[in-house]
């Protein structure tokens, strides 16, 4: 099955040998995106909030390129650096997800590229 690259302008460009998304038949992975902010390239400032939604919008942005909205997410994957934050994340969320909502996992990680406090990945199924 042919793969197909995903790219947006408005979200962070790769800084590493990945797409920022695939799709592979009606599958799009979407690779893990911290809050960076695409215009500057910088890490966002700002607390947990200002981040995650730093990181769904450039999610969003890949997400649109696909031609495709977060509806037909089925699954995310939350990776924080202070699981205190959970809750505030589980805020910033709901305001990109509606129910039914994707499933989803919460990891606990040491550390994140450029010291953010989040990273997301998402895979979403085309209807």
């Amino acid at each position: 099955m042919p793969r197909q690259v995903i790219h947006s302008d408005h979200a962070p460009k790769a800084i590493g040998p990945y797409s920022q998304g695939v799709r592979s038949g009606n599958t799009l992975y979407f690779s893990g995106q911290t809050p960076i902010d695409p215009a500057t390239g910088a890490l966002v400032a700002g607390d947990i909030g200002a981040q995650a939604r730093r990181v769904f919008d450039n999610l969003k942005a890949v997400c649109e390129a696909a031609g495709a909205s977060f509806e037909q997410v089925i699954r995310v994957g939350i990776y924080l650096t202070d699981l205190s934050s959970f809750a505030a994340v589980n805020a910033v969320m709901k305001e990109y997800f509606h129910e039914p909502f994707p499933a989803r996992s919460t990891i606990g990680v040491a550390a994140l590229p450029l010291n953010a406090q989040v990273e997301v990945d998402m895979v979403l199924v085309f209807d």
